[in-house]
């Protein structure tokens, strides 16, 4: 009895859920079990402890946020491939290869894994390489807080996938709506997979958030006023204030969840008092400033990248920078247009409908700012301005569909259809992902020192937009038809099979975009002496990143630049000024530390001691938790220090063989 009270909830049966599941579990656990054998047989845990896992660096740290977030694009593109076999299957007698509740926990498992540990990783991931080389700085204003907050989000991956082999994920949707959310309809682990492991990711973007902002507003080059800052700090800043304001209200809705479903609260219940509307007002809240989070870092790419590629200084800065303030602002006004069919009442639609037309102009607004950049401009048509083309011919679909959908006359007829999936994803592929994806072919020689094989990624780039079209028009079409989200079988008489077969293969395409990411990726690794990039400068770039050689050094600065225009660089190219004038200077760069690692593990082994109720756990783990931070406050050898000598040494040493 003893035993069983110290086990919680945990039951031998969620080890085994079918053939299907297994194939997953063991997927992961062999994938694990490899990487681990590899790191053994290659003797390199030591050097991967040393140089990745402690590091402070926020350059490796971003790369590392990018690594964990393309495995979870894989995983989650794998479970958006199986429900469009299903869907192109399940007609009439055919049953296909998934059950309905299968079907909804991988329905619920894609859209989490995409937004929260694919899109958000991306984004953490680009900001951490890019920012602090951007603005003048050696680092992000609090490297430990940063080392602390990848990790938090790592906790909640693991979380993520450690509900494929031991559990269930919940089958309620990626914003798990009550009552379907409470303990009464869903009572499995599903559910509380889901909550903890966004919660405990959460956190680490509300430290990202405080981060980032700090270190925009202070540790930015001297001379470097806000506005002689890049656009994408600009947009980094837009995208930071929203995260330290919504991100909150998602830790107390989820909260509030977690207590109806371990303790018998009733906030979000029928009964006493509890409203679950209240829940949906509350996720959409936050909800939709989220989908600016994650595309007003990517506008900002677009812009670097398209005032560079254009050999022009970008039009309109004032103007974009307003833009970037005004969507910023505008996100708190548009949550309601997710449910103009709660029955709100007139009034409260025509506000949030008229709200959501609004916001549209701004992003007009930097649209045509980008487009007039090109015009009479000396285009380099590389691999970034492909993806930028991709999203701006992909993004005006999107943009027609969103006005769309803010008249709350046409939202009634295709509210829940795959209509509204198609325009999701048509926002959030083309606005998000291709400019993440934009960034990192861009600024990939500046970390590593050589530039990924443009013709892999012109191809990639292809197949990406066709395969985008291919899957997603015809899922507008099956809209209009009234096909409804989460649909896992159909009547044949519907005449939809057709259009989710042609929608099955668009989604195949785009995988063979990714299978020559994959690919163009490891040919570069092959041939980097040919792709290396000799002068820190491949792009010929505005911004101060360009100033310092490829691979950029770990400090970032021997020297720390002195600002007197926008675009400071270019500037400093065309004037043959030098950024960098004066003595070297001593400076301290912080030391690695375990910190993140074991608050990451603990994190993790609270999530899964709540989730499981083994309530000893969950306390033994806080406990270490506090151990852990108070341990840290007695560390006084955090930093080391570099002289003047060492500094000039390290430039010299960095700068050698740039040309």
């Amino acid at each position: 009895m003893i035993f069983a009270d110290l086990l919680g909830k945990m039951e031998w049966s969620y080890f085994w859920h079918g053939w299907v599941q297994f194939g997953g579990q063991a997927g992961l656990v062999l994938g694990l079990l490899t990487v681990v054998a590899l790191l053994t047989y290659f003797k390199k845990w030591q050097w991967l402890w040393r140089e990745w896992l402690t590091t402070q660096d926020a350059k490796r740290i971003g790369v590392m946020y990018i690594v964990v977030s393309v495995v979870m694009l894989l995983r989650g593109f794998g479970d958006a491939i199986m429900m469009k076999l299903q869907q192109a299957l399940a007609s009439g007698n055919s049953d296909g290869f998934l059950d309905a509740e299968h079907f909804q926990q991988i329905f619920t498992a894609h859209g989490t894994i995409m937004i929260f540990f694919v899109a958000m990783g991306l984004m953490f991931g680009i900001i951490n390489l890019v920012l602090p080389l951007m603005l003048g700085a050696r680092d992000v204003a609090f490297p430990t807080l940063n080392s602390v907050s990848f990790y938090l989000y790592f906790a909640g991956v693991v979380l993520v996938n450690l509900s494929l082999v031991f559990g269930e994920f919940g089958a309620v949707g990626w914003l798990a709506y009550p009552p379907l959310s409470e303990l009464a309809y869903s009572p499995g682990p599903g559910v509380d997979y889901w909550l903890w492991s966004i919660q405990i990711a959460g956190v680490g973007s509300l430290l990202s958030g405080i981060n980032f902002i700090v270190t925009i507003l202070k540790l930015r080059a001297k001379g470097m006023s806000l506005m002689k800052m890049p656009i994408f700090a600009w947009s980094v800043l837009g995208a930071m204030m929203l995260v330290v304001v919504v991100f909150p209200i998602l830790t107390a809705t989820l909260f509030m969840l977690s207590l109806d479903r371990a303790m018998g609260m009733h906030y979000f219940t029928a009964d006493l008092g509890g409203n679950a509307m209240m829940y949906i007002n509350l996720i959409w809240a936050w909800g939709h400033p989220e989908v600016y989070i994650l595309v007003l870092p990517a506008f900002g790419m677009y812009s670097e990248i398209v005032a560079t590629l254009s050999r022009k200084r970008l039009f309109g800065y004032t103007s974009m920078v307003w833009a970037l303030m005004c969507i910023t602002v505008l996100s708190f006004l548009v949550w309601a247009h997710h449910f103009f069919t709660m029955g709100a009442g007139g009034n409260v639609n025509a506000f949030f409908g008229i709200m959501t037309m609004v916001i549209a102009i701004p992003t007009g607004v930097k649209v045509f700012n980008w487009l007039f950049t090109m015009y009479k401009g000396r285009i380099e048509f590389m691999t970034p301005m492909w993806w930028f083309m991709a999203f701006v011919t992909t993004f005006l679909i999107g943009g027609a569909t969103g006005v769309l959908l803010a008249v709350p006359a046409i939202d009634f007829q295709v509210h829940n259809s795959l209509f509204l999936v198609a325009h999701f994803h048509n926002t959030i592929i083309s606005g998000v992902v291709f400019g993440y994806l934009a960034g990192i072919a861009y600024w990939f020689p500046k970390i590593f020192g050589f530039r990924l094989h443009e013709r892999l990624g012109k191809t990639a780039v292809t197949c990406w937009v066709v395969g985008f079209l291919v899957t997603f028009i015809p899922i507008y079409i099956l809209g209009f038809m009234g096909a409804t989200r989460r649909l896992d079988h159909y009547d044949p008489s519907m005449g939809w099979q057709s259009l989710f077969i042609v929608s099955g293969i668009g989604t195949l395409i785009i995988g063979l975009g990714v299978v020559l990411q994959v690919a163009q990726l490891v040919y570069s690794i092959w041939k980097r002496r040919e792709l290396r990039d000799k002068t820190g400068d491949p792009w010929g770039g505005r911004t101060l990143e360009w100033s310092v050689p490829s691979p950029a050094p770990h400090y970032n600065f021997a020297r720390l630049p002195v600002v007197t225009a926008r675009d400071a660089f270019w500037e400093a190219k065309q004037t043959k000024r030098s950024l960098y004038s004066g003595p070297y200077t001593a400076f301290e760069l912080p030391r690695n530390t375990g910190m993140g690692v074991w608050i990451g593990a603990f994190a993790c082994l609270f999530g899964f001691a709540v989730i499981w109720h083994l309530w000893w756990l969950a306390v033994l783990v806080l406990l270490g938790i506090v151990v852990t931070l108070i341990r840290r406050t007695f560390e006084e050898d955090t930093e080391y220090h570099v002289t003047a000598a060492e500094a000039k040494r390290l430039d010299v040493a960095a700068t050698k063989g740039q040309v």
